[in-house]
């Protein structure tokens, strides 16, 4: 009877992995015609419009009136609200074939909200690359983390970071200044010792993660390693798949120094020697601090060898206003 329940099991196994399989084409096709069915809305509110009859701005009569008309109709999906991002998402994608398949309706709905095409479009790749949810997606932008990977880059290379999202091809691409941690919940003047940072960033790892972007995967904290009979430690090491090295982070509770450079840079010696093995590229160090000096990060790091990676961390949501400003700067 033993081999006979086995092949019961498997039967039931093997319709689960088709049920599963089944649901997620439906619900994959379902999502591709609501996003479709939408754009057809808002081509027809701006056809509408073109002919003269009304305007749909956000706080127009017309918009309330054929919100409550197609509400009353049909049912609910027609607030002013989800009404006004169907015309934004026909102005926006004047092309139904540049719609994405992999995006939702809730994802074009919180991509529409950024206020210029550059933002929309690294959003939209980026989103559909990385295979944010609504919810990852909701915090990128609340993060602003388009204008902090711009404001490194010249005005050439955010063009085409809007244009093909952020990849990662070397080790300065995984800098972001500031790298934001407000999910944390830590108040903004609280002073933290390094380990309790360190502790709380465990704590929410899987967040961290997300701010640190696409490839990271945990290795340890406190990493050991002993030199000459002395022992240091690696505040949080990481293993990197899409550049194949390590990437140790140091973590500052103040200001860099050009000593907390000289300790990473041992640190990465250390790691070139005895840790990589084959097919390892070189180590990568990031120190994050709560401050740093332009001018002594330009001194401390000039003729080292090693890539050492210095940036801010900040515990609340950055200003949204000079972001933008500092942004409009670059790209004139």
């Amino acid at each position: 009877m033993k081999p006979v329940k086995n092949e019961y099991q498997n039967l039931v196994s093997e319709i689960g992995n088709i049920l599963q399989e089944g649901r997620a084409k439906a619900a994959y096709a379902v999502n591709t015609i609501l996003v479709q069915t939408y754009w057809q809305i808002g081509r027809y509110i701006v056809e509408f419009e073109q002919n003269g009859n009304e305007k749909a701005d956000y706080g127009s009569s017309f918009l309330e009136k054929i919100s409550k008309d197609l509400s009353a109709a049909y049912g609910k999906g027609f607030s002013r609200s989800n009404v006004f991002y169907m015309r934004q998402l026909y102005i926006t994608f004047p092309i139904c074939e540049t719609l994405s398949h992999k995006l939702t309706w809730s994802h074009y709905f919180e991509i529409l909200k950024a206020e210029n095409a550059l933002e929309i479009s690294f959003y939209t790749k980026q989103s559909e690359k990385d295979n944010w949810s609504v919810r990852e997606l909701k915090r990128q932008m609340k993060s602003m983390l388009f204008h902090r990977l711009a404001l490194s880059k010249d005005k050439e290379t955010v063009l085409r970071l809007a244009e093909e999202g952020h990849t990662v091809q070397k080790p300065a691409d995984l800098l972001k200044d500031p790298f934001v941690l407000e999910f944390l919940n830590i108040p903004q003047q609280t002073v933290l010792l390094e380990t309790e940072l360190e502790q709380k960033l465990i704590d929410n790892l899987q967040q961290f993660l997300l701010e640190l972007g696409k490839g990271f995967t945990f290795v340890a904290r406190q990493y050991r390693i002993s030199i000459g009979g002395k022992h240091f430690y690696v505040d949080l090491l990481f293993y990197h798949r899409i550049l194949k090295c390590f990437v140790l982070i140091d973590l500052k509770r103040g200001a860099i120094d050009h000593q907390d450079v000289g300790q990473i840079n041992l640190y990465l010696n250390y790691f070139k020697k005895e840790e990589n093995t084959d097919g390892d590229n070189e180590p990568v160090g990031i120190i994050l601090g709560a401050y740093k000096d332009h001018f002594l990060v330009e001194y401390a790091t000039a003729s080292i060898d090693n890539q050492i990676l210095l940036s801010k961390y900040q515990l609340y949501l950055p200003d949204k206003d000079t972001l933008q400003a500092e942004l409009n700067k670059l790209l004139q």
